[in-house]
């Protein structure tokens, strides 16, 4: 337990993004090496100025709350070192150094567990497939990984829920925060049957840029992402992003052809990246064999008791009647500087100098080539010179901490300028 405060201590210092803290263990080894390293020390990381003052406050009063918290709300603290966090997270880039888990720790490397995700704002179909979705995995012994937003991510889960399944929601904020306030009874059954997972502490408010960086976790947990309905330049479409380059299996729904929440799933098929599947076993063909003592038999229900057990779950639960959206990201939350990010024509300057260590090397010169242009990533390998893999896993990391923004045709535009001088 004593170790647990400097995990704590590190992971929650200001400026100190997920990227950060993990570079910070590579380079110190164990967070009590980081916490009592000299000032001097925090020159050879290469981190931002305010990064390195963060670290040069060695009060521990802060995690020592945050550990009281978690034993009075019965949540558990992993660490990346702990034999039990998942090694199937352990090995995706960035992975979290902590995760806090309430309600049970489930085996991951051992589990057939699929990620469903998709819009805030489904359509009715959306929502009779996410809900379908959801039931038919659950009753045939699989593991359900969502977020627990409105929209698909909750019907899926209520699906899982309807079938007798185990669940895991992986949040933007903390294990106790309910977001929406809505969905408060559906955390309680969440961690009821299953888990609520975060890598933000007990009472951590969601923002609009945890959500992102929160989607690299549902992806790593899972064997395999299905994406029920997603518009373009979504969220949804960054996890099945996340999940193409931690070599998971990617699935997605048809849907019509001028369907604005179909368009980024139809692209996902068109370009080989998802395959299309049509119900639960379509998915579950690809680890069948794989997985055969973690799946079970499920009687095929009749009609009316299918029709039944679905009833509550999508009865209303559309976006478009709950009204809900999802949070706006005002602001670049991710390595420092902490810039304005206008979404609009405006754009952020930054000087190489202010941004020095913000970035790695190939995001840099990707920033550079970008400029004020919407290129295509096999223009940017062509102007950079970084192999195409490189530049994609770039582009995602720098879309994360909301440096870059993909637009239509898959071409991204960059949200900053850098300027040399």
């Amino acid at each position: 337990m004593a170790s647990l405060k400097y995990w704590i201590w590190l992971t929650t210092r200001s400026g100190v993004g997920h990227e950060a803290a993990f570079r910070l263990l590579e380079h110190f080894g164990t967070p009590e090496s980081a916490y009592f390293a000299d000032p001097g020390e925090y020159e050879l990381t290469g981190l931002p100025g305010q990064a390195r003052q963060a670290l040069e406050d060695k009060s521990l009063d802060g995690a020592e709350r945050i550990l009281a918290d978690c034993e009075r709300l019965g949540v558990r603290v992993l660490t990346f070192q702990d034999a039990e966090y998942p090694e199937r997270l352990r090995q995706i880039p960035y992975p979290p150094c902590v995760l806090y888990v309430k309600g049970q720790l489930f085996s991951f490397d051992e589990e057939l567990a699929v990620a469903v995700v998709g819009s805030r704002r489904p359509t009715p179909y959306g929502v009779r497939m996410a809900g379908r979705l959801g039931l038919d995995l659950a009753r045939r012994g699989v593991l359900l990984v969502s977020g627990i937003a409105q929209g698909i991510d909750c019907t899926a889960l209520k699906g899982a829920l309807a079938g007798g399944g185990r669940v895991v929601s992986v949040l933007g904020g903390g294990v106790d925060v309910h977001y929406p306030p809505q969905n408060r009874d559906l955390y309680d059954d969440v961690a009821a049957v299953g888990a609520l997972i975060s890598e933000y502490p007990p009472g951590t408010e969601p923002e609009g840029w945890h959500f992102p960086v929160r989607n690299r976790i549902i992806s790593g947990l899972s064997l395999g992402v299905a994406a029920v309905e997603a518009g373009e330049g979504s969220g949804t479409l960054i996890t099945t992003r996340l999940a193409l380059e931690q070599n998971r299996e990617v699935f997605a729904f048809p849907g019509p052809a001028d369907a604005p929440m179909s368009r980024g799933t139809n692209k996902l098929i068109q370009r080989g990246e998802a395959k299309l599947i049509l119900s639960a076993e379509d998915v579950l063909s690809e680890f069948a064999l794989l997985y055969p003592h973690r799946l079970r038999e499920a009687e095929p229900l009749s009609a009316e008791d299918e029709a039944e057990r679905l009833e509550a779950v999508l009865e209303g639960k559309t976006g478009e009647k709950t009204g809900e959206k999802p949070p706006r990201v005002e602001k670049n939350r991710g390595q420092s500087p902490e810039k304005e990010v206008d979404k609009g024509q405006k754009r952020a300057y930054i000087t190489l100098k202010e941004g020095d260590g913000a970035w790695t090397d190939d995001e840099r010169d990707i920033l550079l080539a970008l400029g004020g242009r919407t290129l295509h990533p096999d223009e940017l390998v062509e102007a950079t010179g970084i192999p195409a893999r490189r530049v994609l896993s770039a582009l995602t990391m720098l879309q994360l901490r909301g440096y870059v923004e993909e637009r239509p045709g898959k071409r991204f535009e960059a949200l900053v300028l850098l300027r040399t001088d």
